[in-house]
């Protein structure tokens, strides 16, 4: 049976950028990452919005402000070394009505203490950025930016492997069996043994966590689908860079915005409604066992209580190109149906606690041969390699000192 230092459960941006570090501080120790599907970034890294996030949007002191921050840096910086397509071309945070000004006041009081640049501008310079959203005032972030995920997550793994390390595809993580000095990991490519694993595995982290043995998990995952549209080639010129609206403050999402990617292409979008499955990229994509297990989790329904009017609202969206067109209009009014044409679409992978409140912060614990990375969701993206040295750092590096003191006295 194949023996390892460490396991990396989940092959997207997250797993790898921690099995890069890993690579990176402890060259002589053996990693390997087990993704189940066969190849990488299959799910959330290779179906989200490809943005460069700013850290405009997150509490400050939050794991999202400060990883967000510091990993926008070192993601710029492994695109320029391994040559993956990026841009810096900033972001205007749009608001349409008078009544969303203080929101926008509090997004930018957000962006200053995170140490976002940002800058009001008022309707004219919004004007001459994006010459077709109308807008009583914005927030200018020139610091956010798109990028290739699926081509970081590619670089990553090639990095990795060229370092003499594994990444195997294919293996489904079937059951962890934690031992004192070891776990058995049980893969549909076969068993291997490892010191620690790291769960990465995104959707299906909680379930991961569990066969870990974590205690205290006082969270679901909970998946919610987002619907894209592309606007068609001749239409792209509504759209120079990225635009968002001014978020509602009572729904964990940013709502309907519209992002110019790396390979020239505009989409708009994502919605945000429940997925009827963990891997659920359509409305008719139904896993009974999965969705029985969501609408019975007391946290589901507590949300869905809560924000039902705005969960319909989203349903309704992702049912009628004609009410999805009404949110695209509220940032460009000219917008018209034949220029929208349905594109992609993602799974949000959303930790959810029983009292129905979303988990707004990444989330890590850990078991005596695990570390679990319960939610990751964005911008998990943007900071994976500094999520990546924080799990090193902060989880790792004390069990593998341990494990070569122990290895010098024996």
């Amino acid at each position: 049976m194949p023996t390892y230092d460490i396991a990396i459960i989940g092959g997207g941006i997250v797993g790898l950028a921690t099995a890069y570090r890993l690579t990176q501080q402890y060259p002589d120790r053996s990693v390997v990452v087990l993704e189940k599907e066969n190849e990488v970034a299959a799910h959330q890294t290779g179906h989200n919005s490809g943005v460069i996030h700013s850290g405009v949007f997150y509490e400050p002191g939050s794991l999202k402000a400060e990883n967000c921050r510091d990993g926008k840096r070192a993601l710029v910086a492994f695109c320029d070394e391994y040559e993956v397509d990026y841009e810096m071309c900033g972001k205007v945070v749009v608001a349409t009505d008078e009544r969303e000004i203080p929101e926008l006041n509090r997004i930018q009081e957000k962006g200053v203490a995170n140490r976002v640049q940002c800058s009001r501008i008022g309707p004219d310079e919004l004007n001459d950025r994006e010459p077709h959203t109308d807008g009583v005032a914005a927030l200018h972030v020139p610091e956010a930016g798109i990028v290739d995920y699926p081509g970081v997550a590619q670089a990553l793994a090639e990095v990795v492997t060229d370092h003499g390390h594994t990444v195997r595809t294919g293996a489904a993580v079937v059951d962890l069996h934690p031992e004192p000095t070891r776990v058995t990991v049980e893969t549909t490519a076969g068993d291997i043994e490892a010191r620690h694993v790291v769960n990465c595995a995104g959707l299906y982290a909680d379930r991961i966590a569990e066969m870990s043995g974590q205690e205290n998990l006082d969270v679901q995952i909970v998946p919610f689908r987002g619907e894209y549209y592309e606007l068609v080639p001749e239409r792209r010129d509504l759209c120079r860079h990225l635009i968002y609206p001014v978020p509602d403050p009572n729904f964990p999402f940013l709502g309907v915005h519209f992002t110019r990617m790396v390979d020239g292409r505009v989409e708009c979008g994502p919605s945000a409604v429940l997925a009827f499955a963990r891997e659920g990229y359509r409305l008719t994509d139904i896993h009974w066992p999965e969705l029985r297990e969501i609408m019975t989790y007391p946290g589901f329904q507590k949300l869905a209580a809560r924000h039902w009017q705005k969960g319909l609202r989203e349903l309704l969206q992702s049912m009628s190109k004609a009410v999805y067109l009404r949110a695209a209009r509220h940032l460009i009014p000219e917008i018209q149906m034949d220029d929208l044409v349905t594109a992609r679409a993602g799974v949000r992978a959303q930790a959810l606690h029983p009292d129905g409140s979303l988990e707004d912060d990444f989330l890590i614990m850990e078991t005596d041969r695990a570390v679990n990375v319960i939610n990751a969701a964005s911008p998990a993206a943007t900071s994976a390699l500094n999520i990546g040295s924080l799990i090193v750092h902060d989880h790792l590096t004390d069990r593998l000192d341990r494990t070569t003191v122990s290895a010098a006295q024996d």
